[in-house]
């Protein structure tokens, strides 16, 4: 920690909802829980009260921000019921786009509810920028005078996201006026983790006297369910409060926000269509984001046990305009849909048969959270897991937490009081100490394109060419770290590379990812293109120059230096994988 550090702030930016903390550095060694969150936000309604704020930016028509979160959501429930709608970008669960697009770049653009597109790197720069004004402004209103350079910024990600997408948010995080310098990237698991090392037993449901994640030599799986992803990773507890991963983060978008595209595609488009809700979207934003909001707490209270009907009211007025035009009606349509012996219209309410709802809109997901949990624990890693941990606002779901008790009667399944603040907290605790983590799980093979002499026992034919006058071997995979390999933090990897035309002034070394371990060639299908990394030659010479390249892995994110082999002069080089 920075001698300057006053301060450690988080902020974890949700799919569904987002919010901050943070605490001193004197609170942090006097008790690593004294942590601060926000209290205040104000909620649309007392039955989505939250120590988090919606993921929801709203934008006037010259791309300046008007509100962020609770505030946005109101402030635009106004302007839809005022017909302005058209003057304002409006964005919501906007941070799947990085987890969906395996092309993301700096150009890359988002929809807002209506279809009108920004640029995605703005769109989060100015999400992160709201809540780190807001949170200047909760440390000015408790009379302290900390100011941003003396505050370690730590911003929250998922661990199953790709390298790319953890230099999108830092850009972005830069673009909202966070010094790089005093940014960490946090996997949201491992954040979890280590709240929950430091949390006393009667703020851990399902323990029992005896019962500790902090005795080492414990092995146990974090499950982080939030809105958009299921993020899992395995811990193994070392000596001195580390932790060591004992399997590669893993997951998939099977979050909160599945059962409810689960339920608009098996409930509203089975009976209006998708034009329908398509124009819904476009014409009555503000009843569109009414059905939203209606789900999402009706499915808070969904059990296992759950019998009879499921009610919750839907923006029937906003349908049926919309369905007037063809001369039908919600209930004409439900009548002739294939649910309509499952789901019942009733003034403005919709009845939907509970079994439905937990087998349909909830089934397949669950289904999907305990297949990867089984196919994780049945791997010789993680053999000796005993605890699963439960974190993350889905986790509070009765219908997850009880479908992972069925599935795994041999495990004990704990839940941390406040799950959906576990990743918050913990963060900043990780900024604190972010040497906690030992070691990780490296996810993929990495390696560089190049063009080595040709080989004509192991080289094809067809990547035969000629350089100065040599046959050389395009596109041949060079790896330099194999997925699977458990690597210490900071771990480096240091490799060299030579130029191959005289008086060359700069190398450019394409980085390539693959699943594989040891894929052959650049273009299989199996690798993918990370980013590109120029070096610039210190005095160009007609002699081959030897470059030593510096890969530091172990960290949650990959870091590039070069250096000239001879003269140990550093190089100019920039990796870019945007």
């Amino acid at each position: 920690m920075d001698s300057k550090t006053l301060l450690v702030a988080a902020i974890d930016f949700g799919t569904t909802f987002s919010g901050y903390a943070f605490s001193t550095t004197a609170d942090y060694k006097d008790n690593p829980l004294r942590i601060h969150s926000n209290q205040a936000w104000v909620a649309g309604g007392a039955s989505l009260l939250s120590l988090k704020t919606p993921t929801c930016l709203l934008l006037d028509k010259h791309e300046n921000l008007v509100s962020f979160g609770y505030e946005a959501e109101n402030t635009y429930s106004d302007i839809t019921l005022e017909g302005k709608e058209a003057d304002f970008y409006y964005f919501q669960r906007f941070k799947m786009k990085l987890y969906e697009n395996s092309e993301l770049s700096k150009t890359t653009v988002v929809e807002d509810v209506t279809g009108k597109t920004l640029n995605a790197l703005d769109v989060f720069a100015k999400s992160i920028s709201a809540l780190k004004t807001h949170l200047m402004g909760t440390l000015k209103n408790m009379g302290t005078s900390i100011t941003p350079i003396e505050i370690k910024w730590v911003l929250t990600v998922p661990a199953i996201w790709s390298d790319t997408a953890k230099q999108f948010m830092r850009s972005a995080a830069v673009q909202a006026g966070i010094p790089g310098k005093q940014l960490k990237i946090a996997l949201e698991p491992e954040a979890a983790s280590l709240y929950c090392q430091h949390l006393p037993l009667d703020k851990l449901t399902g323990s029992e006297p005896g019962f500790s994640v902090t005795k080492t030599g414990t092995k146990y799986m974090v499950i982080d369910l939030g809105g958009g992803t299921a993020d899992i990773t395995v811990h193994e507890k070392l000596d001195g409060g580390k932790l060591k991963e004992l399997y590669k983060a893993s997951g998939g978008s099977c979050g909160g926000t599945a059962v409810d595209s689960k339920f608009v595609h098996s409930a509203f488009i089975q009976v209006v269509g998708t034009p329908v809700m398509t124009e819904l979207a476009e014409r009555f934003p503000g009843s569109y984001l009414d059905l939203y909001r209606e789900f999402e707490t009706v499915k808070r209270t969904v059990t296992p046990e759950k019998e009879g009907k499921v009610n919750m009211t839907i923006p029937i007025v906003g349908i049926n305009t919309i369905m007037a035009e063809e001369g039908e009606t919600f209930k004409d349509a439900l009548a002739d849909s294939t649910v309509a012996g499952k789901i019942s219209l009733l003034g403005d309410k919709l009845r939907i048969d509970a079994e439905m709802v937990k087998e349909v809109f909830f089934g397949e997901v669950i289904k999907d959270i305990v297949k990867h949990l089984k196919d994780i624990l049945g791997r010789p890693e993680t053999n000796g897991v005993s605890i699963l941990l439960l974190v993350g606002g889905f986790s509070d779901s009765p219908m997850v937490q009880a479908a992972i008790r069925k599935a795994f009667p041999d495990k004990r399944v704990i839940i941390p009081s406040e799950a959906g603040l576990s990743v918050l907290k913990g963060a900043v605790i990780y900024g604190h100490k972010p040497d906690t983590i030992d070691s990780r799980i490296v996810r993929y093979t990495y390696g560089v394109r190049i063009v080595p002499d040709f080989n004509t026992m192991k080289h094809r034919n067809d990547k035969k060419c000629q350089i100065s006058g040599k046959d050389r071997c395009l596109d041949v995979f060079s790896s330099f770290m194999q997925a699977g390999t458990s690597v210490p933090v900071h771990h480096q990897k240091l490799c060299s590379y030579s130029t191959t035309t005289p008086c060359q002034e700069s190398m450019m070394l394409k980085i390539y990812q693959s699943t594989e371990e040891s894929p052959e060639y650049t273009d299989d299908d199996c690798c993918k293109l990370l980013g590109e990394m120029e070096i610039k030659v210190p005095n160009p010479s007609n002699e081959d120059r030897d470059l030593l390249v510096v890969y530091d892995f172990g960290d949650t994110e990959l870091t590039v230096t070069a250096v000239e082999t001879e003269s140990k002069t550093p190089c100019v080089a920039d990796f870019k994988l945007l």
